[in-house]
């Protein structure tokens, strides 16, 4: 789930579940085949990973691992499919009307595995239930410019909103805004234990901490239908179970938890595939703008001319991330290199021009921790230290805390520039800026800039999409003047299948999850 720092075989019960999919089992089937007839064996995908889910309620706070089977589970009006960076409909058509009226025309004759029709009342009653539980890092929060969703007929949902807010679209497609079936979830509390969705799969096995069996459901009317049976989600307790099961062909799909020394090998394998994309995470550095160092401009802006980022991805990751020169990356409406197009390449005589006046070296502490953005964290600011060391113009001091206590000392203000990292919750550019404007987000640093905030509200409300890009651009190139966060890189998605695993890159959404419908072998 998303960082705390304000933010990240064929088994036999896969059997059994896939028989509600199919026939009853046991009773006679008109079309099953003639004597002597073979019939194909059921195609279950297997997976492995070291993350467990924590929820299946789409309501509640979710991780990756919840909404890879959240995403496959439910499914929402609208989608993202590979390749396309702007919405399309799955179980809806959606456009807005008005400013602050957008409205989603059902495909006819969806259900749920449970016979139970979806409709608009579905619609209304998951959102209203998901903004009403309110539930502690859910995603209601992300719904705050939706007042009511009304219902004219049964195909028939219309969101109103409080403002214009163009974000709309992108949030539809997140598993929070999954459509449950109103007669099978409560209304005033979480459903822990199971999960009624009309996506591409149904959940026939659920072993908290262990596995997750999904079947394929054959009614589903949507973007991703299963090219598969099933798919049996196993939870293997470190990296090197992970590698065993994947390189001893006990699985057709591994993800999360490999080391690079791992995929450095499996790379070399015919018997595997690597597969990578690129992936919503970033990392940065913030300012904490309370700091009388950071708050001066020559400051900030001089760091940024001098920060070489291919030097720093090389020593700390050997190359496994991309250097980062806008906080929003490549792939995304709008996205820019903002940083590249204002300072160019690393020049220590322009970062001194851009500290005259400024008695040298400024000292500059950099606070760390080595327990939460990965093992590469300590040699990424070794090799931040060193740069700016070497320029003559800074001092650095690095100080490193453990998470909870570097928590408390991000919002205490202790450091002048500290390291982050960001998964968005929805993916639209917006969700890579707002964060850091104002008072009211997940990261404290203190940045007030009336450009910015006039660019974020004009962009929010901007309904055409080639103006709304342009003005996303112009906020970035806002950020690469003031500098309040300095980007430095990207993360990549990587999964590991079978080397007779298909479609492999198409499992992977930006945000972190996996849509396994396109699996097959």
């Amino acid at each position: 789930m998303v960082s705390e720092l304000w933010r990240r075989v064929v088994a036999t019960a896969a059997v059994g579940g896939l028989c509600a999919g199919v026939a009853a089992c046991g009773d006679p089937d008109d079309n099953a085949p003639h004597t002597g007839a073979s019939t194909p064996p059921e195609l279950v995908i297997r997976v492995v990973t070291t993350d467990a889910p924590s929820a299946l309620d789409p309501a509640g706070r979710s991780d990756v691992a919840s909404r890879t089977v959240q995403g496959n589970v439910f499914q929402t009006l609208l989608t993202i499919l590979p390749g396309k960076p702007t919405p399309v409909p799955d179980a809806a058509d959606c456009q807005f009307d008005s400013p602050t009226t957008y409205t989603c025309s059902l495909k006819e004759g969806l259900k749920f595995p449970n016979g139970h029709d979806l409709t608009s009342s579905d619609v209304r009653f998951s959102f209203e239930r998901m903004v009403g539980l309110k539930t502690p890092g859910g995603p209601a929060a992300l719904f705050a410019s939706v007042t009511s969703v009304s219902t004219p007929d049964e195909l028939t949902a219309v969101f109103n909103l409080k403002a214009p807010d163009a974000r709309l679209p992108y949030l539809l497609t997140t598993t929070g805004a999954s459509i449950v079936d109103e007669e099978s979830y409560p209304k005033n509390k979480l459903l822990e234990s199971s999960a009624v969705g009309s996506g591409p799969y149904q959940l026939t096995a659920y072993k908290p901490g262990e596995s997750v069996t999904l079947a394929k459901f054959a009614a589903y009317k949507g973007s991703r239908g299963p090219r598969n049976d099933g798919v049996l989600i196993t939870t293997v307790k470190d990296a090197v179970a992970l590698n065993r099961e994947i390189t001893a062909g006990k699985a057709d799909l591994a993800y999360r938890g490999f080391t690079i020394g791992q995929l450095d090998k499996l790379r070399t394998s015919d018997k595997v595939q690597v597969v990578e994309s690129a992936d919503a995470s970033i990392q940065a550095f913030a300012f904490q703008l309370r700091s009388a160092t950071a708050r001066k401009p020559g400051v900030r802006r001089a760091i940024a001319q001098l920060i070489d980022r291919p030097a720093l991805v090389k020593k700390a990751y050997a190359e496994h991330v991309d250097p980062l020169y806008s906080l929003v990356p490549p792939g995304f409406g709008g996205a820019t290199e903002a940083f590249r197009s204002e300072y160019k390449q690393p020049n220590k005589a322009a970062a001194a021009a851009l500290l005259k006046g400024v008695a040298l070296p400024v000292p500059l502490t950099v606070g760390w921790t080595p327990s939460q953005y990965g093992p590469g964290a300590k040699a990424e600011v070794l090799e931040l230290k060193r740069q700016l060391d070497a320029s003559g113009l800074f001092r650095v001091t690095l100080r490193a805390a453990e998470w909870p206590q570097y928590q408390q000392a991000v919002r205490a203000g202790s450091y002048d520039l500290f390291h982050v990292g960001w998964v968005p919750e929805y993916p639209d550019a917006d969700d890579y800026l707002a964060p850091f404007i104002g008072t009211g987000g997940p990261f404290p640093i203190g940045y007030r800039s009336a450009a910015a905030n006039r660019l974020l509200q004009q962009e929010r409300s901007e309904q055409n999409g080639i103006r709304r890009d342009e003005l996303l651009g112009q906020l970035q190139e806002v950020f690469a003047r003031e500098v309040p966060v300095l980007p430095v890189w990207q993360g990549r998605l990587t999964v590991v299948g079978g080397a007779d695993l298909e479609n492999v890159s198409g499992v992977l959404d930006p945000l972190g999850f996996l849509h396994l419908s396109a699996l097959r072998k």
